[in-house]
């Protein structure tokens, strides 16, 4: 390799490499604030969530679909995580028996996901995946998700009953550095806005606080721990909220493949082989996240907005990237640095970043014509997917823990039902 492609490849992969980290940093922060976790444990979360993010980028990169996607933590597993965190405290569960709970959960959901790429039963599931339902799915993820990360926002995880005046006042102003960045940034800006926005809040919450991150003692060199919330524990419960799981998480496979081929100029027709390795090794990684005690993957159709930007294309530096943020993780000094960003930047971070795929939600429901039927379909999930979201937790629990955690799921119900809807309600022709 000559000097000028060495210089290249070299800077190609520092830009992927800052992008798998820009998207993995903040999730693990926004889980542990759910869960209650002390520094060391968001710590080691967020070892075990940079270690599995490397790893399974690197496997799909080169058994998988094989194409840059970056595997990042799922937006769909933050209302899993913490709605069972409500409804397994309900049900007289700790925060500790629930994690075990969804290692569990993740694990078999890994297992439906090989199982449909393997034998290749995704591509017959894939046309039940209308714009309808994709926009229904999104649409209820973000009304889900926003009072989780409205609450970190205004400090009000872990033992805080009140608004914390002054997290809150930073992280707003957070949520408006992001959001503008954006939509007004040019460039490298533009793509590392949630990045940069971190490293701002960051800044001022030292100087606000008088206080500097502290790394505390800790190994120099570790290996990632396995099963860290103990071993799994099973319940049948975990069953059809793993398999409701595995099949939306199908939409989310086509949509950023399609979308990388898009912007990289290629079309490969229908995909399916694309589709059913990347269903196969999403698989894989769910299984790995289980073990790991980590936060499930999924491919970011980001990145397809990622490639557009830098004109990257080429895998050889995705992959590098992928295996260094895997020895990033071997370094818990590092590690727990990170670690030290403050919940409510984390959260103000990531609702900024979640008001495109509000718009993305817009797109897709009113990709076709708004007639009554589809209406009526969309009336139906809405009303029932956002009403059972504010229903407390208690009512549903005397149900047995099969129904409890999939009723009291209102993303989980929404989609569920704009699905069977869609199917049974069949479009004249």
């Amino acid at each position: 390799m000559n000097k000028g492609k060495l210089v290249q490849t070299s800077m190609e992969t520092i830009q992927w490499f800052i992008f798998l980290l820009a998207s993995s940093v903040a999730l693990p922060i926004v889980i542990g604030g759910i869960f209650g976790m002390d520094f060391a444990e968001i710590a080691g979360l967020m070892q075990r969530t940079f270690f599995v993010v490397g790893l399974a980028s690197f496997l799909q990169s080169i058994l998988g679909h094989k194409m840059p996607i970056m595997e990042g933590p799922a937006g769909i597993w933050i209302s899993i995580f913490s709605v069972m965190a409500v409804t397994g405290l309900q049900d007289g569960s700790s925060f500790h028996e629930t994690l075990q709970l969804l290692e569990t959960t993740m694990i078999i959901t890994g297992i439906f996901l090989f199982i449909f790429g393997i034998f290749k039963i995704s591509q017959f599931i894939l046309p039940i995946f209308t714009p309808l339902v994709t926009g229904t799915f999104f649409f209820l993820l973000t009304v889900q998700l926003s009072g989780t990360f409205l609450e970190g926002m205004l400090g009000l995880q872990g033992d805080s009953d009140t608004i914390q005046v002054k997290e809150a006042i930073i992280a707003s102003l957070i949520f408006l550095v992001v959001l503008g960045l954006s939509f007004f940034g040019k460039g490298w800006v533009k793509n590392y806005s949630m990045f940069i926005g971190i490293v701002i809040g960051w800044v001022i919450f030292i100087i606000v606080e008088g206080e500097a991150p502290t790394i505390g003692d800790v190994q120099f060199f570790s290996l990632p721990d396995v099963f860290a919330f103990g071993v799994p524990s099973f319940d049948v419960s975990a069953i059809p909220i793993a398999f409701i799981i595995a099949i939306i998480l199908l939409s989310n496979m086509v949509a950023s493949i399609v979308a990388v081929d898009q912007v990289m100029g290629k079309n490969n027709g229908e995909r399916k082989k694309e589709i059913n390795r990347g269903t196969a090794i999403t698989g894989v990684n769910h299984s790995l996240s289980g073990v790991f005690s980590s936060i499930a993957n999924v491919p970011l159709t980001t990145s397809a907005g990622f490639i557009g930007l830098t004109g990257q294309t080429r895998k050889a530096p995705f992959m590098y990237a992928s295996l260094l943020l895997m020895i990033f993780a071997f370094f818990p000094p590092i590690v727990s640095f990170i670690s030290s960003i403050p919940a409510p930047i984390a959260n103000a971070a990531l609702m900024a970043s979640f008001i495109q795929l509000v718009g993305l939600a817009i797109r897709n429901v009113s990709f076709d014509p708004l007639d009554n039927r589809r209406m009526t379909i969309i009336g139906i999930a809405y009303l029932i997917g956002m009403g059972t979201m504010f229903l407390p937790a208690e009512v549903f629990a005397d149900l047995p823990s099969l129904i409890q955690n999939v009723m009291s799921n209102g993303l989980l119900v929404g989609t569920t039902l704009v699905i069977v809807l869609e199917q049974i309600w069949r479009e004249k022709r």
